[in-house]
Protein backbone atom coordinates (compact mmCIF):
# COMPACT_ATOMS: atom_id res chain seq x y z
CA UNK A 1 0.00 0.00 0.00
CA UNK A 2 1.22 3.50 -0.84
CA UNK A 3 1.81 5.51 2.35
CA UNK A 4 1.94 8.84 0.52
CA UNK A 5 0.02 11.24 2.82
CA UNK A 6 -1.51 12.94 -0.22
CA UNK A 7 -3.08 9.69 -1.41
CA UNK A 8 -4.18 8.76 2.11
CA UNK A 9 -5.95 12.13 2.34
CA UNK A 10 -8.11 11.58 -0.75
CA UNK A 11 -11.24 10.59 1.25
CA UNK A 12 -10.85 13.74 3.39
CA UNK A 13 -10.55 15.89 0.25
CA UNK A 14 -13.84 14.59 -1.10
CA UNK A 15 -15.56 14.89 2.28
CA UNK A 16 -14.58 18.58 2.50
CA UNK A 17 -15.62 19.20 -1.10
CA UNK A 18 -18.98 17.64 -0.24
CA UNK A 19 -19.31 19.96 2.75
CA UNK A 20 -18.53 22.98 0.58
CA UNK A 21 -21.19 21.87 -1.92
CA UNK A 22 -23.60 21.65 1.02
CA UNK A 23 -22.68 25.21 2.01
CA UNK A 24 -23.42 26.24 -1.58
CA UNK A 25 -26.90 24.75 -1.33
CA UNK A 26 -27.65 26.27 2.06
CA UNK A 27 -26.38 29.75 1.21
CA UNK A 28 -27.58 29.77 -2.43
CA UNK A 29 -24.12 30.80 -3.60
CA UNK A 30 -22.81 29.57 -6.95
CA UNK A 31 -19.49 28.04 -5.87
CA UNK A 32 -19.39 24.96 -8.11
CA UNK A 33 -20.12 24.05 -11.71
CA UNK A 34 -20.14 20.31 -12.35
CA UNK A 35 -18.11 20.38 -15.57
CA UNK A 36 -15.46 22.68 -14.08
CA UNK A 37 -15.21 20.76 -10.80
CA UNK A 38 -14.86 17.39 -12.52
CA UNK A 39 -12.19 18.81 -14.83
CA UNK A 40 -10.30 20.08 -11.79
CA UNK A 41 -10.48 16.66 -10.15
CA UNK A 42 -9.52 14.98 -13.44
CA UNK A 43 -6.35 17.09 -13.58
CA UNK A 44 -5.57 15.89 -10.06
CA UNK A 45 -6.20 12.30 -11.06
CA UNK A 46 -3.96 12.52 -14.12
CA UNK A 47 -1.28 14.20 -11.97
CA UNK A 48 -1.35 11.40 -9.39
CA UNK A 49 -1.40 8.68 -12.05
CA UNK A 50 1.40 10.22 -14.13
CA UNK A 51 3.31 10.76 -10.89
CA UNK A 52 3.67 6.99 -10.66
CA UNK A 53 6.14 7.29 -13.55
CA UNK A 54 7.72 10.62 -12.54
CA UNK A 55 8.66 9.86 -8.94
CA UNK A 56 12.33 10.01 -9.91
CA UNK A 57 11.96 13.80 -10.30
CA UNK A 58 10.83 14.22 -6.72
CA UNK A 59 11.74 11.84 -3.96
CA UNK A 60 14.02 9.74 -6.17
CA UNK A 61 16.58 12.46 -6.95
CA UNK A 62 16.31 13.89 -3.43
CA UNK A 63 17.25 10.49 -2.01
CA UNK A 64 20.11 10.16 -4.48
CA UNK A 65 21.52 13.56 -3.49
CA UNK A 66 21.06 12.91 0.23
CA UNK A 67 22.73 9.49 0.08
CA UNK A 68 25.73 10.73 -1.89
CA UNK A 69 26.23 14.43 -1.21
CA UNK A 70 24.82 15.26 2.24
CA UNK A 71 27.29 17.37 4.23
CA UNK A 72 25.66 16.36 7.52
CA UNK A 73 23.08 13.87 8.73
CA UNK A 74 20.50 15.75 10.78
CA UNK A 75 18.69 13.61 13.34
CA UNK A 76 14.91 13.60 13.53
CA UNK A 77 13.61 15.59 16.50
CA UNK A 78 10.55 17.78 17.04
CA UNK A 79 12.56 20.95 16.54
CA UNK A 80 14.44 19.75 13.43
CA UNK A 81 11.07 18.86 11.89
CA UNK A 82 9.79 22.38 12.58
CA UNK A 83 12.96 23.85 11.06
CA UNK A 84 12.59 21.56 8.05
CA UNK A 85 8.94 22.54 7.59
CA UNK A 86 9.92 26.22 7.48
CA UNK A 87 12.76 25.52 5.05
CA UNK A 88 10.53 23.40 2.81
CA UNK A 89 8.00 26.23 2.75
CA UNK A 90 10.79 28.69 1.89
CA UNK A 91 11.94 26.45 -0.97
CA UNK A 92 8.33 26.11 -2.08
CA UNK A 93 7.97 29.89 -2.22
CA UNK A 94 10.86 30.20 -4.65
CA UNK A 95 9.83 27.17 -6.71
CA UNK A 96 6.31 28.58 -6.91
CA UNK A 97 7.46 32.11 -7.68
CA UNK A 98 9.79 30.95 -10.45
CA UNK A 99 6.91 28.87 -11.84
CA UNK A 100 5.20 32.20 -12.48
CA UNK A 101 8.24 34.13 -13.67
CA UNK A 102 9.92 31.64 -16.04
CA UNK A 103 7.99 30.72 -19.17
CA UNK A 104 9.10 27.08 -19.30
CA UNK A 105 8.26 26.58 -15.62
CA UNK A 106 4.88 28.28 -16.14
CA UNK A 107 4.07 25.62 -18.74
CA UNK A 108 4.05 23.16 -15.85
CA UNK A 109 2.18 25.31 -13.35
CA UNK A 110 -0.43 26.96 -15.58
CA UNK A 111 -2.81 24.01 -15.18
CA UNK A 112 -3.45 24.93 -11.55
CA UNK A 113 -4.62 28.42 -12.56
CA UNK A 114 -6.89 27.55 -15.49
CA UNK A 115 -10.14 27.19 -13.57
CA UNK A 116 -12.38 30.25 -13.61
CA UNK A 117 -14.04 29.11 -10.38
CA UNK A 118 -12.50 29.07 -6.91
CA UNK A 119 -13.41 26.22 -4.61
CA UNK A 120 -11.79 23.22 -2.95
CA UNK A 121 -11.80 21.22 -6.19
CA UNK A 122 -9.34 23.77 -7.63
CA UNK A 123 -6.78 22.62 -5.05
CA UNK A 124 -6.78 19.24 -6.78
CA UNK A 125 -6.20 20.78 -10.22
CA UNK A 126 -2.49 20.04 -10.58
CA UNK A 127 -0.10 19.72 -13.50
CA UNK A 128 1.36 16.35 -14.42
CA UNK A 129 4.71 17.94 -15.31
CA UNK A 130 5.33 20.68 -12.76
CA UNK A 131 7.57 18.47 -10.64
CA UNK A 132 10.07 18.32 -13.52
CA UNK A 133 10.75 22.06 -13.17
CA UNK A 134 10.52 22.49 -9.40
CA UNK A 135 12.19 19.48 -7.73
CA UNK A 136 15.66 21.06 -7.87
CA UNK A 137 14.65 23.87 -5.49
CA UNK A 138 14.50 21.34 -2.65
CA UNK A 139 17.86 19.66 -3.25
CA UNK A 140 19.83 22.08 -0.99
CA UNK A 141 17.90 20.52 1.90
CA UNK A 142 19.27 17.12 0.93
CA UNK A 143 22.80 18.51 0.79
CA UNK A 144 22.25 20.10 4.21
CA UNK A 145 21.46 16.68 5.64
CA UNK A 146 17.69 16.41 6.11
CA UNK A 147 16.85 12.77 5.43
CA UNK A 148 14.46 11.70 2.70
CA UNK A 149 11.61 10.47 4.89
CA UNK A 150 11.51 13.68 6.93
CA UNK A 151 11.61 15.77 3.76
CA UNK A 152 8.82 13.76 2.13
CA UNK A 153 6.66 14.20 5.23
CA UNK A 154 7.20 17.96 5.50
CA UNK A 155 6.71 18.45 1.75
CA UNK A 156 3.43 16.53 1.97
CA UNK A 157 2.29 18.62 4.94
CA UNK A 158 3.03 21.82 3.01
CA UNK A 159 0.95 20.51 0.14
CA UNK A 160 -1.89 19.35 2.38
CA UNK A 161 -2.00 22.73 4.11
CA UNK A 162 -2.77 24.40 0.81
CA UNK A 163 -5.97 22.43 0.23
CA UNK A 164 -8.17 24.40 2.63
CA UNK A 165 -7.14 27.83 1.34
CA UNK A 166 -8.87 27.22 -2.01
CA UNK A 167 -12.26 28.49 -0.87
CA UNK A 168 -14.47 31.56 -1.00
CA UNK A 169 -16.44 30.40 2.04
CA UNK A 170 -13.84 31.70 4.53
CA UNK A 171 -13.33 35.46 4.63
CA UNK A 172 -10.38 37.37 6.07
CA UNK A 173 -8.94 35.94 9.29
CA UNK A 174 -7.79 38.95 11.32
CA UNK A 175 -4.28 38.82 12.76
CA UNK A 176 -3.61 35.44 11.12
CA UNK A 177 -3.46 37.30 7.80
CA UNK A 178 0.00 38.53 8.89
CA UNK A 179 1.40 35.09 9.67
CA UNK A 180 -0.03 32.28 7.57
CA UNK A 181 -1.30 31.99 4.02
CA UNK A 182 -5.07 32.32 4.23
CA UNK A 183 -7.89 31.80 1.72
CA UNK A 184 -7.95 35.58 1.21
CA UNK A 185 -4.25 35.61 0.28
CA UNK A 186 -4.62 32.70 -2.08
CA UNK A 187 -7.71 34.09 -3.77
CA UNK A 188 -5.48 36.99 -4.79
CA UNK A 189 -2.92 34.53 -6.12
CA UNK A 190 -5.54 32.95 -8.41
CA UNK A 191 -6.80 36.30 -9.66
CA UNK A 192 -6.14 37.34 -13.27
CA UNK A 193 -6.60 41.03 -12.49
CA UNK A 194 -3.30 42.77 -13.40
CA UNK A 195 -2.61 43.91 -9.81
CA UNK A 196 -3.18 40.38 -8.49
CA UNK A 197 -1.05 38.48 -11.00
CA UNK A 198 2.15 36.91 -9.60
CA UNK A 199 1.34 37.76 -5.98
CA UNK A 200 1.18 35.72 -2.76
CA UNK A 201 3.31 32.71 -3.73
CA UNK A 202 3.72 31.36 -0.18
CA UNK A 203 2.60 27.85 0.67
CA UNK A 204 1.87 28.04 4.41
CA UNK A 205 3.76 31.14 5.60
CA UNK A 206 2.91 34.55 4.15
CA UNK A 207 6.10 36.20 5.47
CA UNK A 208 8.09 35.19 2.36
CA UNK A 209 5.85 37.34 0.17
CA UNK A 210 6.08 40.23 2.62
CA UNK A 211 9.87 39.93 2.74
CA UNK A 212 10.46 39.61 -1.00
CA UNK A 213 7.95 42.10 -2.39
CA UNK A 214 5.25 39.82 -3.78
CA UNK A 215 2.51 40.44 -1.19
CA UNK A 216 -0.88 41.82 -2.15
CA UNK A 217 -3.98 42.21 0.02
CA UNK A 218 -7.34 41.10 -1.29
CA UNK A 219 -9.33 44.19 -2.26
CA UNK A 220 -12.05 43.78 -4.87
CA UNK A 221 -13.07 40.14 -5.52
CA UNK A 222 -10.67 38.57 -8.03
CA UNK A 223 -11.59 37.37 -11.50
CA UNK A 224 -10.14 33.86 -11.51
CA UNK A 225 -8.26 32.03 -14.23
CA UNK A 226 -5.53 32.86 -16.74
CA UNK A 227 -5.30 35.78 -19.15
CA UNK A 228 -5.97 33.51 -22.14
CA UNK A 229 -8.64 31.03 -20.96
CA UNK A 230 -8.21 27.45 -22.08
CA UNK A 231 -11.94 27.02 -22.83
CA UNK A 232 -11.90 23.25 -22.59
CA UNK A 233 -12.95 20.52 -20.15
CA UNK A 234 -10.20 18.18 -21.41
CA UNK A 235 -7.69 17.55 -18.55
CA UNK A 236 -5.02 16.07 -20.83
CA UNK A 237 -5.19 19.05 -23.19
CA UNK A 238 -4.98 21.27 -20.10
CA UNK A 239 -1.46 19.91 -19.55
CA UNK A 240 -0.35 20.50 -23.15
CA UNK A 241 -2.22 23.63 -24.25
CA UNK A 242 0.40 26.10 -23.05
CA UNK A 243 3.24 23.97 -24.45
CA UNK A 244 1.44 24.07 -27.81
CA UNK A 245 1.18 27.85 -27.52
CA UNK A 246 4.89 28.10 -26.69
CA UNK A 247 5.77 25.92 -29.68
CA UNK A 248 3.68 28.12 -31.97
CA UNK A 249 5.26 31.34 -30.66
CA UNK A 250 8.82 30.07 -30.58
CA UNK A 251 8.58 29.14 -34.26
CA UNK A 252 7.79 32.78 -35.07
CA UNK A 253 10.97 34.04 -33.34
CA UNK A 254 13.78 34.41 -35.85
CA UNK A 255 16.94 34.57 -33.69
CA UNK A 256 18.10 31.39 -31.99
CA UNK A 257 19.30 33.38 -28.97
CA UNK A 258 15.82 34.89 -28.61
CA UNK A 259 14.28 31.43 -28.82
CA UNK A 260 16.36 30.47 -25.78
CA UNK A 261 15.46 33.69 -23.97
CA UNK A 262 11.80 32.97 -24.65
CA UNK A 263 12.07 29.79 -22.55
CA UNK A 264 13.33 31.47 -19.39
CA UNK A 265 11.85 34.96 -19.72
CA UNK A 266 8.57 35.87 -18.05
CA UNK A 267 5.35 34.58 -19.64
CA UNK A 268 4.20 37.15 -22.18
CA UNK A 269 7.74 38.01 -23.33
CA UNK A 270 8.61 38.44 -26.99
CA UNK A 271 11.65 40.08 -28.62
CA UNK A 272 11.47 43.86 -29.04
CA UNK A 273 11.04 43.62 -32.80
CA UNK A 274 7.92 41.49 -32.23
CA UNK A 275 6.35 43.98 -29.82
CA UNK A 276 8.18 43.14 -26.61
CA UNK A 277 6.58 42.10 -23.33
CA UNK A 278 2.79 41.73 -23.36
CA UNK A 279 1.39 42.66 -19.94
CA UNK A 280 -1.80 41.18 -18.56
CA UNK A 281 -4.80 43.03 -20.02
CA UNK A 282 -7.31 44.87 -17.89
CA UNK A 283 -10.61 43.05 -17.41
CA UNK A 284 -13.93 44.59 -18.33
CA UNK A 285 -15.97 43.07 -15.52
CA UNK A 286 -19.24 44.06 -17.15
CA UNK A 287 -18.35 42.09 -20.30
CA UNK A 288 -16.54 39.16 -18.65
CA UNK A 289 -18.16 35.73 -18.88
CA UNK A 290 -16.79 32.36 -17.81
CA UNK A 291 -16.39 29.57 -20.32
CA UNK A 292 -19.42 27.30 -20.16
CA UNK A 293 -21.13 24.55 -22.07
CA UNK A 294 -24.70 23.45 -21.63
CA UNK A 295 -25.48 19.77 -21.11
CA UNK A 296 -28.80 18.10 -20.29
CA UNK A 297 -29.13 16.60 -16.84
CA UNK A 298 -29.09 13.12 -18.39
CA UNK A 299 -25.49 13.69 -19.49
CA UNK A 300 -24.55 14.91 -16.01
CA UNK A 301 -26.03 11.82 -14.33
CA UNK A 302 -24.28 9.50 -16.79
CA UNK A 303 -20.96 11.29 -16.28
CA UNK A 304 -21.31 11.14 -12.49
CA UNK A 305 -21.94 7.39 -12.69
CA UNK A 306 -18.87 6.77 -14.84
CA UNK A 307 -16.80 9.23 -12.83
CA UNK A 308 -17.60 7.53 -9.54
CA UNK A 309 -16.39 4.24 -10.96
CA UNK A 310 -13.24 5.90 -12.27
CA UNK A 311 -12.45 7.42 -8.85
CA UNK A 312 -12.85 3.98 -7.33
CA UNK A 313 -10.53 2.48 -9.95
CA UNK A 314 -7.97 5.25 -9.46
CA UNK A 315 -7.99 4.88 -5.68
CA UNK A 316 -7.60 1.11 -5.94
CA UNK A 317 -4.76 1.55 -8.44
CA UNK A 318 -2.86 4.08 -6.31
CA UNK A 319 -3.26 2.05 -3.12
CA UNK A 320 -2.07 -1.17 -4.76
CA UNK A 321 0.75 -0.05 -7.05
CA UNK A 322 3.11 -2.74 -5.84
CA UNK A 323 0.84 -5.41 -7.31
CA UNK A 324 1.31 -4.14 -10.87
CA UNK A 325 4.24 -4.58 -13.23
CA UNK A 326 5.39 -1.76 -15.49
CA UNK A 327 3.16 -2.72 -18.45
CA UNK A 328 0.08 -3.09 -16.25
CA UNK A 329 0.71 0.30 -14.65
CA UNK A 330 0.97 1.88 -18.09
CA UNK A 331 -2.25 0.27 -19.35
CA UNK A 332 -4.28 1.25 -16.27
CA UNK A 333 -2.84 4.80 -16.29
CA UNK A 334 -3.71 5.27 -19.96
CA UNK A 335 -7.22 3.94 -19.40
CA UNK A 336 -7.78 6.36 -16.51
CA UNK A 337 -6.52 9.26 -18.64
CA UNK A 338 -8.77 8.13 -21.50
CA UNK A 339 -11.75 8.17 -19.13
CA UNK A 340 -11.03 11.74 -17.99
CA UNK A 341 -10.78 12.88 -21.60
CA UNK A 342 -14.04 11.12 -22.43
CA UNK A 343 -15.74 12.91 -19.53
CA UNK A 344 -14.69 16.28 -20.92
CA UNK A 345 -15.79 15.23 -24.39
CA UNK A 346 -19.28 14.40 -23.13
CA UNK A 347 -19.63 17.84 -21.55
CA UNK A 348 -18.45 19.50 -24.77
CA UNK A 349 -20.48 17.21 -27.08
CA UNK A 350 -17.42 16.46 -29.19
CA UNK A 351 -17.95 14.80 -32.56
CA UNK A 352 -15.75 11.86 -31.58
CA UNK A 353 -17.32 11.16 -28.19
CA UNK A 354 -19.83 8.51 -29.31
CA UNK A 355 -17.12 6.28 -30.73
CA UNK A 356 -14.60 7.03 -27.98
CA UNK A 357 -17.00 6.35 -25.11
CA UNK A 358 -18.25 3.09 -26.60
CA UNK A 359 -14.66 2.02 -27.17
CA UNK A 360 -13.91 2.82 -23.52
CA UNK A 361 -16.87 0.69 -22.39
CA UNK A 362 -15.65 -2.24 -24.52
CA UNK A 363 -12.15 -1.82 -23.08
CA UNK A 364 -13.62 -2.17 -19.60
CA UNK A 365 -15.41 -5.36 -20.62
CA UNK A 366 -12.19 -6.73 -22.15
CA UNK A 367 -10.30 -6.09 -18.91
CA UNK A 368 -12.99 -7.88 -16.89
CA UNK A 369 -12.73 -10.86 -19.25
CA UNK A 370 -8.95 -10.80 -18.78
CA UNK A 371 -9.32 -10.73 -14.97
CA UNK A 372 -11.69 -13.69 -15.16
CA UNK A 373 -9.30 -15.67 -17.34
CA UNK A 374 -6.44 -15.04 -14.92
CA UNK A 375 -8.52 -16.50 -12.07
CA UNK A 376 -9.64 -19.77 -13.71
CA UNK A 377 -12.62 -18.01 -15.26
CA UNK A 378 -14.07 -16.80 -11.99
CA UNK A 379 -17.60 -15.61 -12.85
CA UNK A 380 -17.60 -12.42 -10.74
CA UNK A 381 -15.48 -10.25 -13.11
CA UNK A 382 -17.53 -11.50 -16.08
CA UNK A 383 -20.79 -10.72 -14.32
CA UNK A 384 -19.58 -7.28 -13.24
CA UNK A 385 -18.15 -6.46 -16.67
CA UNK A 386 -21.21 -7.68 -18.52
CA UNK A 387 -23.60 -5.77 -16.28
CA UNK A 388 -21.52 -2.62 -16.56
CA UNK A 389 -21.35 -2.90 -20.35
CA UNK A 390 -25.08 -3.37 -20.82
CA UNK A 391 -26.02 -0.56 -18.42
CA UNK A 392 -23.45 1.87 -19.83
CA UNK A 393 -24.15 1.08 -23.49
CA UNK A 394 -27.92 1.47 -23.19
CA UNK A 395 -27.61 4.57 -20.99
CA UNK A 396 -25.05 6.22 -23.30
CA UNK A 397 -27.16 5.56 -26.39
CA UNK A 398 -30.20 7.08 -24.70
CA UNK A 399 -28.48 10.21 -23.40
CA UNK A 400 -26.70 10.93 -26.69
CA UNK A 401 -30.00 10.56 -28.57
CA UNK A 402 -31.70 12.92 -26.13
CA UNK A 403 -28.77 15.34 -26.35
CA UNK A 404 -29.03 15.40 -30.15
CA UNK A 405 -32.80 15.98 -30.02
CA UNK A 406 -32.42 18.89 -27.57
CA UNK A 407 -29.71 20.53 -29.69
CA UNK A 408 -31.74 20.17 -32.86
Amino acid sequence: MDINPIILSIPIFFLLIGLEVLVQQLTHRKLYRLNDALTNISCGITQQVSGVFLKIFGIGIYMLVYNNFALFHISTTWYTLIILFVLVDFAYYWAHRMSHEINLFWSGHVVHHQSEDYNLSVALRQSSFQVIWTFAFYLPLAVAGFNTIDFALMAALTTLYQFWIHTEVIGKMGWLEYIIVTPSHHRVHHGRDPKYIDKNHGGAIIWWDMMFGTFQKEEEPPIYGITKPINSWNPVWANFEYLALMWHEIKTISKFSDKIRYLYKKPGWLPAEMGGYRPAPQIDRAQYHKYKTTSPSSISYYVLFQYSLMIGLTSWFLFNLNQFNGLEKTIVALFIAFTTVSTGGLFEDKSWIKIAEKLRILMTLSYCIYLSSQSNWTPLPLLAGGSYTIISWVWLTAVLKRYANEVN
